[in-house]
């Protein structure tokens, strides 16, 4: 099954991720493990710059679900630009898009993923409204 990312999305953070020599695996290519990685860094580094890093004794953001479509063979050296978006805001959930490319090769697409980011209570175990500063800056 393919997940298409939506054209109707927020840009909101980019970076660039170094590929290690170690990342590859016995095909030569980043193995495909390390695209999810990827991701998560994107995610996680737009979570922290934003006041809402992992909080596993409090309120904050846990995913529900991850994808990755792969389109192209990653390989080193080099550096893989991810640019996160976000969509679809609900009362208590949002959704992550990230896309991976080469920065040499900007609009060309690699990969690209997703996930559905769920705002969750860790002392209850539910979820939570999603507060609203967070609402303001995925809608």
């Amino acid at each position: 099954m393919r997940y298409l990312v939506p054209a109707d999305k927020k840009l909101t953070y980019q970076v660039r991720i170094p590929m290690r020599w170690g990342d590859m695996d016995a095909m030569g290519h980043i193995n495909n493990a390390l695209y999810f990685r990827y991701l998560e860094i994107a995610r996680v580094d737009w979570l922290t710059q934003i006041g809402a890093p992992p909080n596993p004794g409090g309120q904050g953001p846990v995913i529900v679900n991850a994808f990755c479509n792969f389109y192209r063979q990653l390989k080193c050296p080099g550096e893989v630009l991810a640019k996160h978006y976000v969509s679809d805001p609900g009362r208590t959930s949002f959704e992550t898009w990230i896309t991976l490319e080469r920065p040499e090769e900007p609009g060309l697409i690699y990969a690209e993923g997703g996930a559905t980011t769920l705002w969750f209570d860790a002392q209850t175990d539910k979820a939570v409204a999603l507060p609203d500063w967070v609402r303001t800056l995925v809608s």
